[in-house]
């Protein structure tokens, strides 16, 4: 069986930019949300908090070396990073440039870009853009050659033979996202000798994408949003810790939707699954936040199992799994160790790994 290389997807946002200081105050990063998050009823777990690395800072080699060190020991193979980037200005970079210039930083990574407007509500609409995400061809050719020549020809890469391989978080929002392929492929091939890009949409807000349609290779499943899409309407005034009388709480069935991404008729194209640990974004969002119940290290084991077991392997490098996410704790949404369920979710990644290898 060939050996299946778990990636796990990485916030950067967790060291202070001068565009968030001024948007959200001096000294934000998302620790700012994480930590002022508050219970909304009676056993709703809030805060989440960092137990094993604490309230790091990126752009420390110790932090980013811990985390590296952490995710080797339980069989992670490498992080996909978020990669921000408004027609040539990159924001939240320092910890991937700092990265691509010490060798001790070893572990394999890979890069989505986060391809949507940067917005006040985080939800990557028009209303109130920080910072607007806009295409040309001009553009399109200047990113690729700055990947090529700064990211993907570094040695820690992921490749899938000489293919680095990249994700797109939204193709909807590209005018003609097919042009925008063909002129990438292009740029890989000719100019820096590549023999292609290896190029995955992610199926961001519940869209299932033939990545075929748009020039592709392959699809990731972001299981984020798989397990958020069965609404429980519950009011709070039945707990009794709300201090708000009468307001209605966002909540979803993550049983539920655990239960449909595991019976998910797989499709004809390559498709790389995805797990997600929980989710709670009240300590984003607040009020306006969606919290997600029934997870538990246990159901995570269980999903983590069977869709490991259920993957075959498209060819010796095209092995990927997806853990979604590493670091997402604005979301609730993290492997990395906090004070409630300590090394748990890592222990339950590792025992499924450990029995699928053999």
């Amino acid at each position: 069986m060939t050996k299946i290389k778990p990636i796990a997807i990485h916030l950067p946002q967790f060291h202070p930019i001068p565009e968030n200081d001024a948007w959200w105050g001096k000294g934000f990063t998302e620790w700012t949300n994480v930590t002022k998050a508050q219970p909304r009823f009676e056993g709703h777990y809030q805060p989440h908090l960092p137990a094993d690395l604490g309230f790091y800072d990126l752009r420390l080699e110790e932090a980013r070396l811990a985390q590296e060190a952490l995710a080797k020991q339980y069989g992670i193979y490498g992080f996909c990073y978020y990669h921000y980037w408004f027609n040539g200005k990159r924001v939240l970079n320092e910890p991937l440039d700092r990265k691509l210039q010490n060798p001790k930083e070893d572990f394999p990574f890979m890069l989505c870009w986060a391809n949507e407007n940067w917005t006040r509500a985080w939800d990557g609409k028009d209303n109130d853009v920080l910072l607007k995400q806009s295409y040309s061809p001009e553009d399109d050719l200047a990113h690729m050659r700055w990947l090529c020549s700064n990211v993907f020809s570094d040695s820690r890469y992921i490749k899938v033979g000489n293919k680095p391989v990249f994700a797109i978080y939204r193709q909807e929002l590209f005018p003609d996202i097919k042009k925008t392929i063909h002129s990438w492929r292009q740029i890989a091939k000719e100019e820096f000798g590549f023999d292609d890009l290896y190029l995955c949409v992610m199926e961001s807000f519940n869209q299932h994408v033939n990545p075929n349609d748009y020039g592709f290779d392959a699809a990731i499943e972001f299981s984020a949003h798989q397990v958020i899409r069965n609404k429980v309407e519950v009011k709070r005034k039945r707990f009794s810790l709300m201090k708000h009388n009468g307001e209605t709480i966002d909540y979803r069935d993550f049983e539920l939707g655990v239960a449909q991404a595991i019976a998910r008729t797989l499709p004809d194209y390559k498709l790389y699954r995805s797990v997600t640990p929980s989710w709670d974004n009240s300590a984003r969002k607040g009020s306006k936040g969606i919290v997600a119940v029934g997870s538990s290290p246990e159901l995570y084991e269980s999903w983590l199992y069977k869709v490991a077991t259920g993957f075959k392997a498209y060819s010796n490098d095209e092995n990927f799994l997806f853990i979604n996410a590493w670091n997402e704790w604005a979301e609730g949404n993290h492997l990395e160790p906090c004070t409630k369920y300590g090394h748990a979710y890592l222990e339950a990644t590792k025992k499924v790994l450990h029995k699928i290898e053999g």
